[in-house]
């Protein structure tokens, strides 16, 4: 299994990046699938979750500004964030629910600059 994000990059805060993650290897239609952040010296926390069905949901801290989606004909997650903070400052991952350890991927870095 090869998990692959992008997307991130350096933003101004209010602004907007959409991450992307390929998947390999993967029972992906079957797998509930999520965005994962982290910072250093914390630990890692989920954001956002999409079942296999299609339902979601999200971290309190970024409901009604992200957005999960998945595409099972093409094995993709992607997260769409809108109106960024500097405290969405982190690298993302995206890895299947519940997480598998050797599935995380080298992730992306999203920066939001005040």
């Amino acid at each position: 299994v090869q998990l692959v994000e992008c997307g991130g990059g350096l933003v101004q805060a209010g602004g907007s990046l959409r991450l992307s993650c390929a998947t390999s290897g993967l029972l992906f239609s079957v797998n509930a699938m999520a965005w994962y952040r982290q910072v250093p010296g914390k630990q890692r926390e989920l954001v956002a979750l999409n079942t296999s069905g299609g339902r979601t949901n999200y971290a309190d801290s970024v409901k009604g500004r992200f957005t999960i989606s998945r595409d099972n004909n093409k094995n993709m997650v992607y997260l769409q964030m809108h109106s960024l903070k500097p405290e969405d400052t982190a690298v993302y991952y995206c890895n299947r629910v519940p997480t598998v350890s050797h599935y995380w991927g080298q992730g992306t870095q999203v920066t939001v600059s005040s």
